[in-house]
């Protein structure tokens, strides 16, 4: 494999159609090196991951995107977010005791909610929410789309144990001929539907689209880094402290003489003496000079 943690976009000149294709490798490792996640469980987080990769390039203006699902199987939760840089980080919490011999998504998350929130810079977020009920992830961002953007969209994600990978097409709003377009659209959704998982885990984002499309007039951009970040800080770590409230700080300090936090994300541990807290709570007057 050659393109690790990139993501790159690709447009098909002759029709209205564009894509995305990304392979996660070091990032995938790194983030599944802060957990101790059982091997069907790593998989489908690298699935997330590969999706948010594919779909913070559909971002119109610079941002962030979060893929949550909510669901009562022995996966509760799972959160992935790609933010602005192609920074990603991302979580799974659940019963992982109790996964053995489950691989389906139906069986790890039962029934589920899937929600996709996009937060563009400046701007008033926005949130889609669509059942989790498809066969897999891939379909139901499908049905996303569908659901919430009416572009027609066709989505292939893959992980194991090194990398996870990803490819999406979609067709943009109509111009011209409706009739050709659809003809274009139903061509390239057939061939990209010959590419299979063992494919996108093994050859290079060049060489599976030559292999998809090698008869079409296609256009590869520069290749963008993925990279594994998390945004936690000592500031945003003080700020959830304060939205405790006092007395159940007060009670920890009481406990074990000062409050540490750790990020669930990268582990980070951010620690605050009791002189600290007092100062976030009553913080001193700015000194006037």
């Amino acid at each position: 494999m050659t393109d690790n943690d990139t993501l790159q976009r690709f447009l098909f000149d002759n029709n209205d159609i564009r894509g995305e294709i990304t392979t996660l490798s070091s990032s995938y490792q790194e983030l599944l090196a802060n957990q101790k996640y059982p091997p069907q469980v790593a998989l489908l987080f690298g699935e997330f991951l590969a999706a948010a990769s594919l779909l913070s390039a559909t971002l119109k203006n610079s941002g962030a995107i979060t893929i949550q699902v909510k669901g009562d199987g022995p996966i509760t939760a799972i959160m992935v977010e790609c933010t602005q840089g192609n920074k990603l980080r991302g979580i799974v919490r659940g019963d992982f005791d109790h996964v053995d011999g489950l691989s389906t998504l139906s069986e790890l998350l039962g029934k589920a909610i899937l929600a996709i929130t996009i937060e563009p810079e400046g701007k008033e977020r926005y949130q889609g929410i669509v059942p989790l009920d498809e066969e897999n992830l891939s379909k139901c961002l499908e049905y996303y789309f569908y659901q919430s953007e009416q572009l027609p969209t066709k989505i292939k994600l893959a992980s194991n144990e090194q990398s996870a990978v990803g490819m999406l097409v979609q067709q943009l709003p109509n111009s011209g001929d409706e009739t050709k377009n659809s003809d274009d659209w139903q061509h390239i959704t057939a061939l990209f539907e010959t590419l299979s998982r063992e494919e996108q885990l093994t050859l290079s984002h060049n060489d599976q689209l030559y292999r998809l499309f090698h008869e079409q007039n296609l256009r590869l951009f520069d290749p963008q880094d993925m990279t594994f970040s998390c945004s936690c800080s000592q500031k945003r770590t003080a700020s959830a402290i304060v939205s405790l409230g006092r007395q159940e700080i007060a009670e920890t300090l009481a406990e074990h003489g000062l409050v540490i936090i750790t990020c669930q994300f990268c582990f980070q541990e951010y620690r605050f003496t009791p002189r600290e807290i007092d100062e976030l709570f009553d913080p001193p007057e700015p000194i006037l000079h």
